[in-house]
């Protein structure tokens, strides 16, 4: 399959991830070329974040498409992967990227097997599945993995979308999804127990309140990882 620097995008997911990288990908000069989407939900999603792209089934979306996004549920992706492998669904040259964390490349072997590029792009952010997440992957990073020939494919990609690729071992994926999920749930949890606890001293708008105090205390505890220690310094104690 012949590239060029505008690529056709098919998004096969149409959660909360995927429509924004399709909003992100057409920011930049790529065209999309369809989404999956099943529920209302999601239909809704991929109308209100990619208008006037279709809704197609997955492997008309495939054939059609020189970038696949894979957007869907971790426990999906194995499972989707061969079953379009068995079908002789993937081409060669066909860009596949998949968005689990968890995952490096090694999960898309069956698209690999076929001659399709495999790359692992994870957004390290929450999502909320609107408009909003497109501004947000401007101050977000991305995880790649990838063959070291098609790094920098994956890394140009991430730069597309607005974000800063960050490149991950492909042995290192579990270690980061933890990362990633010791950060998303433990935050969220404390959030949602200390608005509870506001709510039942009946203050009004818990969250507003402590909206600004979780913001100084995340930054505060970024910024203090950051520093750099004493071992960090040249120091010499005749200066």
């Amino acid at each position: 399959m012949k590239r060029s620097g505008r690529l056709g995008v098919g998004i096969v997911g149409a959660g909360r991830v995927g429509p924004v990288l399709g909003a992100a990908l057409a920011g930049a000069g790529h065209a999309i070329i369809g989404i999956s989407a099943v529920s209302i939900e999601s239909r809704d999603r991929a109308e209100a974040m990619l208008p006037g792209v279709p809704i197609l089934e997955i492997p008309e979306l495939i054939e059609r498409s020189e970038l696949v996004i894979l957007a869907v549920p971790s426990s999906e992706l194995e499972a989707l992967v061969a079953g379009l492998a068995a079908t002789g669904a993937w081409q060669p040259g066909q860009l596949v990227l998949h968005t689990a964390p968890e995952f490096g490349v090694g999960v898309l072997a069956p698209a690999q097997a076929a001659g399709a590029i495999p790359l692992a792009v994870h957004p390290a952010m929450s999502f909320t599945g609107t408009s909003i997440d497109v501004s947000r992957l401007h101050e977000s990073y991305c995880a790649v993995t990838a063959p070291a020939p098609v790094q920098p494919i994956g890394q140009a990609l991430v730069v597309e979308m607005g974000a800063e690729p960050v490149l991950i071992a492909e042995g290192d994926r579990a270690a980061y999804a933890e990362a990633v999920a010791t950060a998303t749930s433990f935050s969220a949890a404390i959030v949602t127990q200390a608005i509870d606890i506001l709510h039942g001293i009946h203050v009004e708008g818990p969250g507003s309140v402590l909206a600004p105090l979780v913001r100084s205390a995340v930054e505060n505890a970024l910024a203090a990882a950051s520093a750099p220690t004493p071992l960090d310094f040249d120091f010499d104690p005749d200066d």
